[in-house]
C-alpha cells in the first residue's frame, strides 16, 4: 500500500514537469520588429515678438493756451508775461516778455530795435531777448517749469548755457499759467496802443492813453498828460510838483488814483464797461479814486479802435527848447515836445512876451490881428498849428524846405510865416533830451 502511494507520487511529478515543459515553449515569445524609440517632442515655435509700440505723446498738459502775468511792475520799471501753448499735451512754444511801466511796446520788441542795450551799457554776453529766448528752449526742453535750479536768491541758474539774465521770472510764471489751466488768446491785436485828447483843457493837461496787449489782453496801461511847457504829468506828479493832497485836500495824490483806474482796466478788459455817477466824468466802480476818469476809459476806446502804433525813433518823454532872448517882435519863442513809443505826439509852438503871455493864448483872444492888421491869411495860432502837425506828419524836424533865407517854406500847405525858428527849437529840444524830474 506503502509502494503504491509512492509511485503514484512519482507519476504526478512527472506529469507536472511534462505540463510546465510543453508551457513554457508555448509562451516563447514571437519575434517582432523592434519598436522605434518615440521621436524627441519638437520644441514649440517662439511666440511672436510684438511690434514695438508707437511712442505715445505724454498727456500731461491740456492743449491750448496758457498765460500768466505779474501782479505788479518792478523796481525796474518792468512786470513780465509768460504765454505757452500746449499741443498733443506738448509744449510747444513759449514766449517771455516784459511790460513798462509806461505801457507801450513790449520789451522784446523795444530790445529788438536796439533801445535796451545790455550788451553796450550792462557788458551782458547777449541781449535780453537773445537771452529770453534760450530760457524758453529751455522749457521746451524739459516740458517742466520746476526743472530748474538757480544759484541765488536773485533767480540766476547754471542749467541754461549763454543765459546770464535772471530767469525766476519766467519759470515761476510758466509754473503758475500751466497750474491755471487753458485761457486762450484774448480779443484783441498783440501790440503797442496810444491816443491823446485834441485840445488843452482848461486845466491845461492834454491827456493820452498807452496800452500794451500781450496775448491779445490789455496788459500794462499807462494813463498821463502833458502841459505846454512838456511836462508829463504822472512823473511830474510823482516828484512832489503836483501836489493834489497838500493844496486839493484829495484822498491820494493824482498818479496814485490813476494808477487804481489803470489796474481797473486791466481787470475789465473793456472800457466800455464803465459806468459814470455824473457829467463829469466821476465813477463808483472801484475804489480809491475820486478824480473823473472818464478821460482814460474814452482815449483807451480810441487806441483800440485805432489798431496797433509802429515803434519811433526818439526817447521817450517831454522835451522843451526857448529862444535865448525876445526878438525885435517883443516875442520869445518856445517849443515843447512829449515823445512817446519813440514817436512825437504832441507838439506845442508858441511864444512869450515881457508880461508874460502865451502868443497862442493872446492870439486866440483877439489881440494878435496877422489878419486884420496884416492882411495874412490865417492867424498866426492857426498857421502855427499848422506847422506842428506838419512835425507829427514827418516826425523829423530835417524834413523840411526854405524857399528864402526868411524861413518861409511851400511844404506846408496854410503856412506863410517863416518856421525856421519853429524847427530850430524843436531840433534844440530834442538835442537837449528828455526832461529830468
Amino acid at each position: 500500500m506503502k509502494k503504491r502511494n509512492v509511485a503514484f507520487l512519482v507519476l504526478a511529478i512527472a506529469l507536472a514537469l511534462f505540463v510546465v515543459s510543453g508551457c513554457a515553449k508555448k509562451a516563447e515569445p514571437v519575434a517582432q520588429a523592434p519598436v522605434a524609440a518615440p521621436a524627441p517632442a519638437a520644441a514649440p515655435a517662439p511666440a511672436p515678438v510684438p511690434a514695438p509700440a508707437p511712442a505715445t505723446v505724454s498727456s500731461t498738459y491740456a492743449d491750448g493756451v496758457y498765460f500768466a502775468m505779474d501782479e505788479a511792475f518792478g523796481s525796474s520799471g518792468w512786470k513780465y508775461g509768460v504765454t505757452i501753448v500746449v499741443k498733443g499735451g506738448k509744449i510747444t512754444d513759449v514766449d517771455w516778455n516784459g511790460l513798462n511801466v509806461n505801457a507801450g511796446f513790449d520789451k522784446k520788441t523795444i530790445d529788438m530795435a536796439g533801445k535796451y542795450n545790455m550788451v553796450k551799457f550792462g557788458g551782458a554776453q547777449a541781449e535780453w531777448y537773445q537771452q529770453a529766448e534760450k530760457a524758453e528752449a529751455h522749457l521746451i526742453k524739459t516740458q517742466d517749469p520746476t526743472k530748474i535750479t538757480y544759484k541765488d536768491a536773485a533767480g540766476h541758474t547754471d542749467d541754461i548755457a549763454g543765459v546770464s539774465i535772471h530767469v525766476v521770472e519766467m519759470f515761476s510764471l510758466a509754473e503758475k499759467a500751466l497750474a491755471a489751466g487753458p485761457v486762450g488768446v484774448g480779443p484783441y491785436k498783440d501790440g503797442a496802443y496810444f491816443a491823446m485828447a485834441d485840445e488843452y483843457p482848461s486845466s491845461g493837461w492834454k491827456e493820452y492813453v498807452s496800452l500794451t496787449v500781450m496775448n491779445g489782453r490789455i496788459a500794462a496801461v499807462n494813463w498821463s498828460a502833458v502841459n505846454k511847457n512838456g511836462d508829463d504829468k504822472k512823473p511830474y506828479d510823482k516828484a512832489g510838483k503836483y501836489n493834489m493832497v497838500k493844496f486839493g485836500g484829495a484822498q491820494a495824490e493824482w498818479y496814485q488814483q490813476a494808477e487804481k483806474a489803470e489796474a481797473h482796466l486791466i481787470k475789465i478788459q473793456d472800457p466800455k464797461k464803465i459806468t459814470y455817477k455824473d457829467d463829469q466824468g466821476h465813477t463808483d466802480d472801484f475804489a480809491g479814486a475820486s478824480i473823473h476818469v472818464d478821460a482814460l476809459f474814452n482815449l483807451a476806446q480810441e487806441a483800440l479802435a485805432a489798431g496797433p502804433i509802429e515803434l519811433g525813433p526818439y526817447t521817450d518823454g517831454g522835451y522843451y527848447a526857448s529862444e535865448d532872448a525876445f526878438g525885435s517882435s517883443g516875442w520869445k519863442g518856445f517849443v515843447s515836445l512829449l515823445v512817446k513809443d519813440g514817436n512825437i505826439v504832441n507838439v506845442y509852438w508858441s511864444a512869450v512876451n515881457e508880461a508874460g503871455d502865451d502868443k497862442k493864448a493872446f492870439d486866440m483872444a483877439g489881440k494878435y490881428n496877422m489878419v486884420k492888421f496884416g492882411g495874412a491869411q490865417a492867424e498866426w495860432y492857426q498857421q502855427a498849428a499848422a506847422v506842428e502837425n506838419h512835425l507829427l506828419a514827418t516826425q523829423d524836424p530835417k524834413k523840411i524846405s526854405y524857399k528864402d533865407a526868411n524861413g518861409h517854406t511851400d511844404d506846408i500847405a496854410g503856412a506863410t510865416i517863416h518856421v525856421n525858428d519853429f524847427y530850430a527849437l524843436v531840433e534844440k529840444a530834442l538835442a537837449a533830451g528828455a526832461k529830468k524830474y
